[in-house]
C-alpha cells in the first residue's frame, strides 16, 4: 500500500534549505550532550519570566510547558486527561490536581521533552508541588531547580501604571521608560493612547497579593528541599540572564 506520509516528509524536506537542515542536526548533536534538567518558574505577571523562559528553553534543549495551553491541547487531542479536563470544565467545575498532573506526564513523554522541560504557571499550591512530585519520582526523576523570579510590587505598578497602547496596532508605550514622541499620542499614526482596562495600580495590586499568598507557600516547600534559586528580576534582561545561568550551571 502507498505510504503518503513518507512522500509528504519528502516533499517538506526539500522545501528546507541544507544550511538550516544541517543548523537543526548540529542543535540535536549539541542537545544529546546536555544534561537533563526539570524547572520550574515562578514569578508575579510582569516579572520578565516570559522574556526569560524562550533561551533557557533554547540554551538547554528543554521543552516548556505552560499549563494553560497543555490543557487545552489535551482537550482538542481528547487524551484520557483532556476528555476528564473538558467534562470537569463543561460542568462549571474547577479540573482538578490529578488530572492536571496527569496532562503534565502525558506532554513530558514528547520528544521534545527528553533533555527535561520548564514547568510555568504550575504547581501553584503545596499539594500539586507534592502531586508532581510523586509523579517524577515514579519516573525516577526530580524537580531540579525552581526558579524565583524576586520583583517589588511597588517595581510592577510602576512598570503597569505607566503604559499606555495604541489599540489598533499593538504598539506599547510607558511615560518613564518608552515614552512617545509626543504625550498620549501614538508615533505612528497620530491616533490617541488608550490604557488597558486592568492596568491599574488596585487590579494588579489584588493580583500580587492573591500571587503571594498562594506562591510563597511553594516557595517554602522547595526551599526546604534546597532547590530554589532566587533570581533577582528588576535588572536588565542581560544581568538576570547572566543570574539564571549560574543557577543552572
Amino acid at each position: 500500500p502507498p505510504r503518503p506520509s513518507r512522500t509528504m516528509s519528502s516533499a517538506a524536506l526539500h522545501e528546507v534549505s541544507t544550511d538550516a537542515l544541517m543548523r537543526e542536526i548540529q542543535r540535536r548533536l549539541e542537545c544529546q550532550n546536555k544534561p537533563d534538567k526539570r524547572l520550574i518558574l515562578v514569578g508575579p505577571p510582569g516579572c520578565g519570566k516570559g522574556t526569560q523562559s524562550p533561551k533557557i528553553k533554547a540554551d538547554h534543549c528543554l521543552c516548556h510547558l505552560a499549563t494553560g495551553d497543555m490543557l487545552r491541547a489535551a482537550v482538542a487531542a481528547k487524551t484520557p486527561n483532556g476528555v476528564r479536563a473538558k467534562q470537569a470544565m463543561e460542568s462549571g467545575a474547577l479540573v482538578s490536581d490529578d488530572i492536571v498532573v496527569g496532562i503534565i506526564e502525558e506532554a513530558i513523554k514528547q520528544t521534545e521533552c527528553r533533555n527535561g522541560f520548564i514547568l510555568d504557571g504550575f504547581p501553584r499550591t503545596v499539594p500539586q508541588a507534592v502531586m508532581l512530585d510523586e509523579m517524577l519520582k515514579k519516573k525516577g526523576v526530580s524537580v531540579d531547580k525552581v526558579l524565583d523570579f524576586q520583583i517589588p510590587d511597588e517595581v510592577l505598578v510602576e512598570r503597569i501604571e505607566g503604559r499606555w497602547i495604541h489599540a489598533a496596532s499593538g504598539r506599547s508605550y510607558h511615560t518613564k521608560f518608552s515614552p512617545p514622541k509626543v504625550p498620549g499620542v501614538d508615533d505612528v499614526t497620530g491616533e490617541p493612547l488608550t490604557k488597558r482596562k486592568d492596568d491599574n495600580a488596585a487590579t494588579l495590586k489584588s493580583r500580587l497579593d492573591a500571587f503571594h499568598q498562594q506562591t510563597q507557600p511553594v516557595i517554602d516547600y522547595y526551599n526546604k528541599a534546597g532547590r530554589v534559586a532566587n533570581i533577582t528580576a528588576n535588572k536588565p534582561a542581560k544581568e538576570v540572564e547572566a543570574q539564571i545561568d549560574s543557577a543552572l550551571k
